[in-house]
């Protein structure tokens, strides 16, 4: 999934990319408001994490502008959005709830706390478990496990992540424009059969019969 982290602290915003990447998303991020407002309106993120107090603004103030649409935010839905801050007083939750995020969590915090939390706003449009399962297909996101008929499925990161979102949109035929845009960051070139390959390569790893199939001159679907 396509994640932002807006934080200007440079060696927090690092550790969370790098420990949001490890678990299989694609991260981007930005260290002010006005270059969130840019990432927001050119990228369709499922999540924003952001923090309050950045150096042109508060992002509790971003949150309730993308709320109300004064912030544009690009593609067809709006992404949930987690405060992560150092105001930890029941008035700064309550506001920063009321501004529409999704979820606020309070700093210092543990790892493994933010990626729980990630994982749970994730699967909200997702029917709510934890465990994703489509016909002999199912994975676990917080173990990193996937299997097919039981049998445990050696995928890479990006594999993972892109069977992921495959299961989390079942039966929808995705461009490889929306894939590009959901599995991997900002650092991807559009330009490439990177898409194609990981397709590729994850349908071998499936095995038969083929659970992906591609629809010509539409992308691909997961029946």
């Amino acid at each position: 999934m396509r994640l932002l982290v807006v934080e200007d602290e440079p060696d927090l915003a690092s550790a969370i990319v790098r420990g949001l990447v490890r678990g299989g998303h694609a991260v981007d991020s930005a260290a002010s408001v006005i270059d969130a407002e840019l990432a927001v309106s050119t990228v369709e993120y499922d999540l924003v994490i952001l923090d309050w107090n950045l150096p042109d603004g508060r992002g509790v103030d971003l949150c309730s502008r993308i709320r109300s649409g004064e912030v544009e935010t690009f593609g067809t839905l709006e992404p949930k959005v987690l405060m992560l801050t150092a105001r930890d007083s029941i008035e700064d939750r309550v506001m920063g709830l009321d501004a529409g995020a999704d979820d606020y969590l309070v700093k210092p915090f543990a790892f493994a706390e933010l990626e729980a939390r990630v994982r749970a706003l994730l699967r909200r449009d997702a029917g709510g478990s934890p465990v994703l399962s489509v016909g002999d297909l199912t994975l676990d996101p917080a173990a990193f496990q996937a299997t097919r008929s039981g049998r445990a499925l050696p995928l890479t990161v990006k594999e993972f992540a892109l069977l992921e979102y495959f299961m989390r949109n079942r039966g929808e035929v995705l461009s490889q424009e929306r894939l590009l845009e959901h599995v991997w960051d900002e650092m991807a070139d559009p330009f490439t059969n990177t898409v194609r390959v990981t397709v590729s390569n994850l349908r071998k790893k499936l095995g038969e019969p083929s659970a992906i199939e591609t629809v010509p001159g539409r992308g691909y679907v997961l029946r």
